[in-house]
């Protein structure tokens, strides 16, 4: 069986090209993007979508209310079948209708060490703060700001002389080695939920 992906979006979008990228090579098996949703009209991932043949949808929040929007994304998620829901840069909080009609199949990418730096500007967070490790997480998604069961982490150190930029930069080239192995585990079955843990099969 194929596992069908949407992906929501609303800026760059270069998760969502990692997690192509590890499609078309193989490195994901049995899995296919169907659509790429984004809330923003100019966010360049929904260009990514379209040079992959893959379906690049703008919905516009301004012609609905929150409750209108999220039925609005459950629609296409629905007509196009979707198996997996994957956020990845995506910058609205998801309502409660979508969070239970893909309990458990809804994964984020966060630019932090889970639960530390919830929220936007993970990075500035933890510059600003001094920490000497950050890092990033891909979690299951529940009805909390970054709250869902953690799937992994990679950690970055913060170096000497680094910036809130130097650091992003680092820590995104670690989201697209975790994310695509965070989506082959879930593809292939290996992951279970346990509480607030999550177990890895096989």
């Amino acid at each position: 069986m194929v596992v069908k992906i949407a992906v929501l979006v609303s800026g760059r979008g270069s998760n969502l090209q990692a997690i192509i990228d590890s499609i078309e090579r193989g490195y994901i098996k049995n899995a296919e993007i169907n659509v790429v949703i984004s809330n923003k009209a100019d966010a360049y991932a929904l260009e990514r979508a379209r040079s992959h043949g893959v379906n690049a949808v703008f919905l516009d929040p301004s012609e609905y209310d929150k409750a209108g929007y999220d039925r609005e994304i459950l629609n296409v998620l629905k007509r196009d079948n979707t198996d997996l829901l994957l956020l990845a840069g995506y910058f609205r909080l998801l309502g409660n209708e979508i969070i239970e009609a893909y309990r458990n199949k809804i994964l984020n990418i966060h630019p932090s060490l889970l639960p530390a730096f919830k929220g936007l500007h993970a990075q500035k967070q933890a510059f600003e703060y001094g920490v000497k490790v950050a890092g990033c997480t891909v979690h299951f998604v529940d009805e909390g700001l970054d709250s869902g069961p953690i799937i992994i982490q990679s950690c970055v150190p913060v170096l000497q002389g680094d910036t809130e930029e130097t650091l992003t930069d680092r820590i995104l080239e670690k989201e697209h080695i975790i994310y695509p192995e965070a989506v082959r585990l879930f593809v292939e079955g290996k992951l279970k939920i346990e509480g607030t843990n999550v177990v890895f099969l096989n």
